[in-house]
């Protein structure tokens, strides 16, 4: 329960009891507990004005006995000026229709909130009649349970109508993968980061007044350039890899970061598998229209001697991809407010990334060059010992070690 919700409990439950002057009193000692925001909070959970809180505020810091004896005059119930919403019965009704067709989110939740200002809305009922202030249309918008919002990226463009399907096959694959006792991993590239004394999103505890001191333009830094973390998220073991990337993020670095994973973990947690299954999106070094990242898996099936099985995220699904929720949102929280001041920084903040759920979380700096640009050709591509899927073969689709490779 908020705090908000806390003193609209207890408002009810005491109403029945205070007087005028000892329910703004009561309402200002709440206020003073609350600390910053309290009048605001405790305005909007009782319903009382913030001028009548801010008097019983000034009663309070006053502490003269005079100003509180029981001979001021205390109005009768039902006494005082008329609450506007009962002087202008269809004031509530109005501002609900300004409001609702800009309103955002969820039509169903309890909590809504506008996009127009309480200045412009109070313009407008005023032009309609109404005479209110701009304070007052934020009064009743707290009470229609409105509220000021940011935005969240969830939108990605318009559905494929494959969507679901492709999910309910994806979910079969994993579960029958890891039933088997087979590896499936997870797979993306993280946001690319600025490497040097940069400022970093998020707030780091400090001594009061020494903030860490960093740039206050975003230029890359020629010296020390972007660090590119492409990561293998181990769904069934909740552990990962994550390669530390200095040249370009290509399909040869994306499956280069797989092959560190199966060496360094995978292999070792695995060493029976005989197959591997790889959720990923739809686009970027990974995609499912990428020539060279289905050479450089049927590489990477030569080296190991294991076949790979391929599952793409349909698109405009990326943000449900496991790793982006399972491991990279823990690494950003991990390093918020921190300056990534070189490329050993980046790499031992993600190797200490850990939940309370047990995620654990390997992590090195590859060095190698992956020049972008490269061609493959259709010999190269026809090569490739690829089965695709009976469902979405462009999604779905294995890829064979080649005969030679094959024990």
């Amino acid at each position: 329960m908020d705090s908000r919700e806390t003193v609209a409990t207890k408002f009810q439950a005491l109403r029945p009891f205070l007087d005028e002057r000892r329910r703004r009193l009561w309402a200002a000692a709440e206020a003073l507990a609350l600390g910053r925001g309290g009048v605001t909070t405790v305005a909007a959970a009782t319903g009382l004005h913030r001028n009548t809180i801010g008097e019983g505020l000034r009663e309070l810091h006053a502490r003269e006995p005079a100003a509180l004896t029981s001979d001021q005059r205390i109005r009768t119930s039902g006494g005082g000026r008329k609450a506007v919403t009962e002087r202008d019965p269809v004031l509530l009704r109005e501002l609900e229709a300004l409001v609702e067709p800009l309103t955002r989110g969820d039509p169903i939740s309890p909590l809504r909130w506008t996009c127009k200002s309480t200045r412009q809305l109070a313009t407008e009922l005023s032009e309609r009649g109404h005479r209110v202030s701009h304070q007052t249309v934020a009064d009743l918008l707290r009470v229609l349970r409105y509220s000021l919002q940011g935005t969240r990226k969830t939108k990605e463009g318009a559905d494929h109508p494959d969507r679901d399907a492709q999910f309910s096959y994806l979910n079969a694959q994993v579960q029958a993968f890891q039933a088997s006792g087979q590896p499936v991993i997870s797979v993306d590239t993280k946001k690319k980061e600025l490497v040097g004394d940069f400022t970093n999103r998020g707030r780091e505890w400090h001594p009061t007044g020494h903030p860490e001191e960093v740039r206050v333009h975003d230029f890359v830094d020629p010296d020390r350039g972007k660090a590119i973390p492409y990561g293998v998220y181990d769904i069934a073991r909740n552990c990962g890899w994550v390669s530390g990337g200095t040249d370009h993020d290509t399909p040869a670095f994306a499956v280069a970061a797989v092959q560190q994973w199966w060496e360094q973990m995978g292999q070792p947690t695995y060493p029976t598998a005989t197959e591997l299954l790889i959720t990923a999106d739809g686009g970027g070094s990974n995609g499912s229209r990428a020539r060279r990242w289905k050479v450089e898996l049927q590489r990477l099936a030569n080296a190991t001697g294991v076949r790979i099985a391929v599952c793409h995220l349909p698109p405009g699904t990326s943000k449900w991809n496991k790793i982006e929720h399972r491991m990279f949102c823990h690494i950003t929280q991990n390093w918020r407010g921190r300056p990534l001041v070189s490329r050993e920084v980046v790499v031992q903040l993600i190797g200490h990334t850990t939940t309370q759920a047990g995620l654990s979380i390997r992590a090195e700096i590859d060095f190698h060059t992956y020049p972008t640009g490269i061609k493959v050709t259709d010999a190269e591509l026809a090569a490739i010992r690829l089965a695709p899927a009976a469902f979405h073969g462009d999604w779905n689709y294995t890829i064979s070690p080649s005969k030679d490779n094959i024990a």
